[in-house]
């Protein structure tokens, strides 16, 4: 079932076009990444998909009453202000303990309900940022380059967490990311946008691409070769990808 179908998708901002003539269909239960370089409008995307961002051209459509939920890219909290992870988490509306504490134990943080916002490790605010995403019960999780600032191992956790939450919510899952090996080794499909949708396919396709590969250059086939490592190994093994991710 389509979740989400984009069709000929342009945004202009400042008087520039940012995004022109893209097509974009999201079903249930698939990772979908997107990748491209600086101002390729990649966040733009996002934005307009969950109507932050008017559009200059086209339409999207979504399944009636579709549950989404948003991980920014940051969110600025004055460190002076005290605020809880669970004051936080109940705004701007109340959400019920038990609601609260089955959000931060998906998100992978159980222990974090009662510590001070200003006091989190900067992969910590993010896992209650996801937390407050999932408190909604999403059936589109949205997340804009939600592991920027964190370092590789942080990433690696943070991304098996989303496909934890993939497997135990069915939620399909939309997300911005520069970091290409994490893209070979997580996504079900890769979309590289630069103004427009270069390619898109399975990681592999996308990687050995001519357009991917003009943007990102040779240098992406480490990137490739990552994906293929992880991919076989997995299989060869029967293991899950988890990368030691808490659950």
């Amino acid at each position: 079932m389509s979740l989400v179908e984009a069709k000929h998708l342009s945004v202009s901002l400042a008087g520039a076009e940012v995004l022109h003539g893209v097509d974009l269909t999201l079903t249930a239960g698939e990772i979908v990444t997107v990748v491209g370089p600086n101002g390729s409008g990649k966040s733009t995307l996002l934005r307009s998909i969950i109507g932050a961002v008017p559009l200059s051209h086209g339409t999207i459509s979504t399944k009636p009453g579709l549950r989404i939920g948003y991980v920014p890219q940051k969110l600025h909290i004055d460190p002076t202000l005290p605020i809880t992870v669970t004051r936080f988490l109940g705004l701007p509306k109340p959400s019920a303990p038990s609601d609260i504490e089955a959000a931060l134990d998906r998100a992978g943080v159980p222990d974090l309900k009662e510590r001070q916002m200003a006091r989190l490790s900067g992969g910590q605010f993010q896992r209650v940022l996801l937390a407050r995403a999932l408190l909604s019960n999403p059936e589109l999780l949205i997340l804009d380059e939600a592991t920027q600032g964190l370092d590789q191992t942080g990433s690696a956790a943070f991304y098996a967490q989303i496909e934890a939450i993939r497997t135990e919510l069915g939620c399909a899952i939309l997300m911005v990311s520069h970091e290409l090996h994490v893209v070979m080794a997580a996504s079900d499909r890769v979309i590289c946008l630069n103004g427009h949708v270069c390619c898109e396919g399975a990681p592999e396709q996308v990687a050995s691409a001519p357009e991917y590969r003009a943007l990102f250059g040779s240098g992406t086939q480490g990137a490739l070769a990552l994906y293929r490592h992880e991919h076989n190994h997995s299989h060869d093994h029967g293991e899950n990808r988890d990368h030691g991710a808490p659950k």
